[in-house]
């Protein structure tokens, strides 16, 4: 009974070290490894509702990219069914294979609300993308759930996605701590979204904020 007791105290000892040397530790650095890739305005396309022009729902100023939309919106395109939406499409590093990482720092407005803010694009059917991180009240969530972030409103984050095609996973990282892991949903080609798309129970007013974009494709 004494041998189970010293033994059950000592894996406790053991797991709390562990959590306090976690802890210690502190965020990490995603970006480790991999090969920032060149960026310039000329890689940011705007998707935008068809019948605005990009001024009234894209300003890039100061280094910061201001993406904004209205729930009464038009699509991007004429025949799109697709709900409204101002993003920037990542162009010019679309990927089928390899480990690839986007990484940018954020900002939502409060009262901003039932919007995809970033997506990895591109899936295998009945799906369109591989992931969509969404803000619900001031929460980021992987699609509608599960919740990885709350409090977010009002303040510039760190993200970091990953995404390894081969392996077939994608990784979260908000702030340098990695909240979520998940399977990709297939597809043949990919690339990289962020701003604003909405969803359901969308908010009427609908914006977020970038600067530091960058691709990162990890060294071979």
């Amino acid at each position: 009974m004494a041998s189970f007791v010293v033994l059950a105290l000592f894996n406790l000892s053991l797991t709390l070290l562990i959590l306090y040397s976690a802890a210690a530790w502190g965020p990490i650095d995603p970006t480790e490894g991999f090969i920032s890739l060149p960026l310039n305005q000329s890689n940011f396309v705007i998707p935008r509702p068809y019948d605005v022009p990009e001024d009234q729902r894209y300003s890039y100023v100061n280094g910061v990219h201001k993406l904004w939309v209205y729930s009464s919106d038009k699509p991007h395109s004429l025949i799109s069914h697709t709900n409204p939406r101002t993003e920037i499409r990542m162009q010019g590093y679309d990927y089928s294979s390899g480990v690839w990482q986007y990484e940018a720092y954020g900002y939502v407005p409060c009262g901003t609300s039932g919007v995809c803010i970033m997506q990895v694009f591109g899936a295998s059917p009945p799906h369109a993308t591989t992931l969509m991180l969404r803000v619900y009240n001031g929460t980021i969530s992987y699609y509608r759930a599960p919740a990885l972030a709350d409090d977010i409103y009002d303040r510039w984050f760190r993200l970091n996605v990953i995404h390894d095609v081969d392996a077939a996973i994608v990784k979260v990282y908000i702030d340098g701590v990695l909240k979520f892991e998940a399977p990709c949903r297939g597809g043949t080609s990919h690339y990289f979204k962020c701003g604003v798309y909405a969803q359901n129970d969308d908010s009427h007013s609908m914006e977020s904020r970038w600067k530091e974009i960058k691709v990162l494709k990890k060294c071979v």
